[in-house]
């Protein structure tokens, strides 16, 4: 574990020493930040690969929210919320953003370090890339290759794709798949979910056809679509 660097986000200089001691002693390398946006400044301004983020909700300048937000906009990477409150709303909220974990303090030390040793272990056996025809995904590095060529996707036009590879072959309505890529807090107009399609059969190119509309109820990956469009 000598090379796996954990990120512990606290405004709490008490919390953070604890945690880095007790992942220390796991081998772990640990970064720490006190506010949210020195956090992103780590994961995405320095050169040192973050492999996991025990990330505290309430922060000055940015919150945990909007840190978790901007992390899975880009990045895969398992998240630990840590926050002092034990509301349903606030880990329902945290798991629909993305959150992998959620521990609520005063904690054991011991058992957040367990469940990192979890969530790691989890993440170093599942599949770094994924593939669907001639579409390749390489989920760590967030790039879509279309016959080994590189295309360019936003984040939103990513997930979306990855979204229909999970679900291939089913029919997946526009409320469906709002709910999933925007998150259930979105509340824009259903369109949005046609608008990133359009953009996404574009870039697709010649296998745009992958992509079927399924009438009357939205979407459909599939290799076999014939183009009903």
């Amino acid at each position: 574990m000598k090379n796996t660097y954990v990120l512990v986000v606290d405004d709490e200089f008490r919390i953070r020493k604890l945690l880095a001691e007790f992942l220390g002693r796991e081998g772990y390398r640990v970064l720490e930040a006190e506010d949210g946006e020195e956090a992103l400044d780590i994961l995405f301004e320095s050169e040192k690969k973050v492999d996991l983020v025990i990330l505290d909700v309430m922060m000055p300048k940015y919150d945990g929210w909007f840190v978790l937000e901007r992390i899975r906009d880009y990045l895969t990477i398992p998240v630990v919320m840590l926050t002092a409150r034990s509301d349903e709303y606030d880990q329902l909220k945290g798991f629909k953003l993305g959150a992998d974990d959620y521990v609520t303090k005063p904690f054991s030390p011991s058992v957040l370090v367990a469940r990192v040793n979890k969530l790691l272990s989890k993440s170093n056996r599942e599949a770094k890339e994924i593939n669907f025809g001639a579409i390749r995904i390489d989920l760590s590095a967030r790039k879509v290759y279309i016959k080994e060529e590189l295309i360019t996707l936003t984040p939103k036009e990513f997930e979306l794709l990855r979204y229909f590879i999970d679900n291939k072959g089913i029919a997946l309505s526009r409320d469906k798949i709002l709910n999933a890529v925007w998150n259930y807090d979105y509340f824009g107009d259903l369109r949005t979910v046609d608008t990133h399609i359009k953009q996404l059969r574009s870039k697709l190119g010649d296998y745009s056809y992958y992509i079927s509309t399924v009438r009357s109820v939205g979407y459909r990956l599939d290799i076999e679509n014939e183009i009903d469009n």
